[in-house]
């Protein structure tokens, strides 16, 4: 579990978080929704430590990020796993090689376990009988996958995904949610994605949070958006004319 307290970050003088209170369960796909600009991928920065805090809190299951050392950091990103927006593979190493990086980097295998390890991962993404093919060989679907592989090689506690169907057909998209929803209640993982996939909103959405200009405007679960008065959520949720009629139908049959 990772708690948010009166979270506030700042640029010179442009306040971009306020007072930010959350909380990210475990077991959970935790969304992080919102306009372009609306603050979330900053939240998402000052999460994994790539921004600092102006002031608050963020505890990982008790453990406060802001006040560790430097060293402590590191040490407690080992227990992360991110997925970038662009997948981020190396282009010049095999899919099995992409696997095994954060295996090579952190882990005290030998070089047998690590293959192994990052064999497991990619069966468990459907990906066995590609890892000897490089990135740009594969699709973007089968990169996202090897991305979702190499995140959880170290048994992460807690993965970061940055817009992971960025780019993706709406079936793949479908397909790497599914798959982030099943690997975060089987490793019941703490999960975090940054998204403005409205199928993923209302598909796997356990815990939703909704951020309008740095503030904290909603928290719920994809079932109790249909049914929103807040004007702001519904007025970015249902944004396209097809939402509006699908909610409306709801509403009617309320």
């Amino acid at each position: 579990m990772i708690e948010v307290k009166n979270l506030y970050k700042s640029f010179e003088d442009k306040e971009v978080l306020k007072d930010i209170c959350t909380v990210f369960e475990d077991g959970k796909t935790n969304l992080i929704i919102g306009q372009s600009g609306s603050g979330k991928t900053v939240l998402m920065k000052n999460l994994v430590g790539l921004l600092e805090p102006t002031s608050g809190q963020i505890l990982y299951d008790g453990r406060d990020f802001v006040g560790m050392s430097k060293q402590e950091k590191v040490h407690m990103r080992r227990e992360m796993g991110m997925i970038f927006q662009s997948a981020a593979l190396f282009d010049s190493l095999t899919v099995l090689e992409n696997v095994m990086f954060p295996l090579d980097m952190f882990s005290t295998m030998n070089l047998r376990e690590r293959e192994r390890r990052a064999m497991e991962c990619l069966d468990r993404v459907n990906l066995v009988g590609a890892e000897q093919k490089y990135p740009g060989e594969i699709s973007g679907g089968m990169q996202k996958r090897v991305a979702i592989a190499r995140a959880i090689a170290l048994n992460p506690k807690y993965l970061f995904c940055d817009e992971p169907n960025s780019g993706l057909d709406p079936k793949t998209s479908l397909v790497i949610d599914e798959l982030l929803h099943s690997i975060t209640q089987e490793f019941n993982m703490t999960t975090i994605i940054n998204t403005h996939d409205m199928n993923s909103v209302m598909g796997i959405g356990e815990n939703i949070i909704f951020i309008y200009e740095g503030n904290k405007e909603w928290q719920g679960v994809s079932a109790d958006i249909m049914g929103s008065t807040n004007k702001r959520l519904t007025d970015f949720i249902f944004a396209s004319d097809l939402l509006k009629e699908m909610r409306e139908a709801v509403t009617n049959k309320g």
